[in-house]
């Protein structure tokens, strides 16, 4: 079998977490196939435990740090499964977890409807673990919408409420709130060294690390450039920060076609695509709308 299988496995506590996780990989070691397991830490723990001396043909992969931004969890299957050539690779993938905010579980289920567009026809399981007790209804009812197999005990059967490939589910597609009125803002034309500077002391008045500080001014910098490349009206960029981020928000009229824009890294010198690329890479979270109406584009990076 060569196709992708995309599954959504349903568990209710810690056994019945086990029986199911630990028998699918075993199942997959026994065949031969390469596992690539990027689970949260507790369940990773978990894991690790139940197939003691057998983790040595699993490798894992922290997912609180590789689906931080979940639009990093398709380009990490991918890799995994290029590493493989030749071989069906099965790779166990919990993007969304009890406790996570509501904002990252909608893009957790957007990076889910475009794993089985961007992963379409390569040789590979992808399954992926929903908490029964401990994520929020709508959370379950996105893992229906996202994936072709819903899995519950060990009993599959197709979802009646698939969506298909690259539809996401009309949750991830709400209009985003609107910047707060304390948000430093800029409308934007050509120059772009004032939206630089912008960024810089919005980032350095919320206390982000200098560090971080030249990353976010980069992936502004990324987004407001693709305006003027794309559109004629300009752009405008909103910065503001909380107790826990700061976010930089950048608006424009144009329209961002491609479903998969900043999710499949593109050769050297080839055009298109790489800034949104590295946004993603950068950033903690990416929230991105965009339509005939125009495109949104809020990013997010935790303050120390």
């Amino acid at each position: 079998m060569s196709e992708l299988r995309h599954v959504a496995l349903f568990y209710r506590g810690r056994d019945d977490y086990l029986a199911s996780v630990a028998g699918l990989v075993h199942g997959a070691l026994d065949r031969g196939e390469p596992v690539f397991a990027a689970l949260p830490g507790p369940q990773a723990a978990m894991l690790r435990g139940a197939l003691g001396a057998g983790t040595g043909g699993v490798m894992f992969g922290d997912m609180a740090r590789i689906g931080r931004n979940p639009a990093r969890i398709i380009p990490a299957l991918r890799a995994f499964i290029d590493r493989h050539p030749g071989e069906r690779a099965c790779c166990l993938g919990e993007p969304a977890w009890p406790g996570r905010a509501d904002r990252e579980l909608r893009e957790a289920a957007r990076q889910e409807a475009l794993v089985n567009q961007a992963l379409a026809g390569v040789s590979a399981t992808i399954v992926c673990p929903y908490d029964l007790a401990g994520l929020p209804a709508e959370v379950l009812a996105d893992a229906e919408l996202t994936h072709p197999v819903l899995t519950r005990r060990g009993a599959c059967l197709p979802s009646g409420a698939y969506l298909g490939p690259g539809a996401v589910p009309p949750r991830c597609d709400e209009p985003l709130a609107r910047p707060p009125p304390r948000a430093l803002t800029h409308h934007y034309r050509a120059d772009l060294h004032v939206v630089r500077g912008l960024v810089a002391a919005g980032a350095e008045r919320a206390g982000l690390p200098a560090d971080r500080v030249l990353d976010l001014v980069l992936a502004a910098s990324e987004v407001a450039a693709n305006t003027l490349r794309h559109t004629l009206s300009g752009g405008t960029v909103h910065v503001w920060h909380t107790e826990a981020e700061i976010l930089c928000q950048i608006d424009d009229d144009g329209w961002i076609s491609d479903p998969l824009a900043g999710l499949v890294r593109q050769a050297d010198g080839e055009a298109g695509g790489q800034g949104l690329w590295l946004v993603n890479q950068v950033c903690d979270l990416v929230e991105l709308r965009t339509g005939s109406a125009g495109t949104t584009v809020r990013m997010h990076m935790r303050l120390p």
